[in-house]
């Protein structure tokens, strides 16, 4: 499977049971991001801040492929976690970063 691509296995599963509600979640956010100005790779990567502030790995990682799809570079993505260092904190940023280099980085790592 691309690295692109991998999701945790229960959201395979769930998303297996439950495809209706998937498939509405994914057109929810669909139409919230089309619904305003804000172009695709920006509102990817506020969902990647609002992500690191919950705390969510998986999502973390979900919104850093989602925004390098969308055109952000490395250095845009960082810069967006790193904005967070005031609001969040200075661990929950770091946390939030080394999850996004799961991502970015990962391939190089491995």
């Amino acid at each position: 499977m691309a690295k692109d691509n991998i999701k945790s296995s229960t959201y395979q599963d769930i998303s297996t049971r439950y495809p209706e509600v998937f498939s509405a979640l994914e057109k929810l956010g669909t139409t919230v991001r089309e619904s305003g100005p804000l172009d695709e790779k920006t509102s990817h990567l506020i969902q990647l801040a609002a992500a690191a502030a919950s705390k969510s790995e998986g999502s973390v990682h979900s919104h850093t492929r989602r925004a390098q799809k969308a055109g952000a570079s490395q250095e845009e993505i960082y810069h967006t976690l790193l904005l967070l260092i005031s609001t969040i904190g200075f661990p929950q940023t770091m946390a939030a970063i080394s999850w996004s280099r799961d991502i970015l980085e990962g391939e190089k790592r491995e």
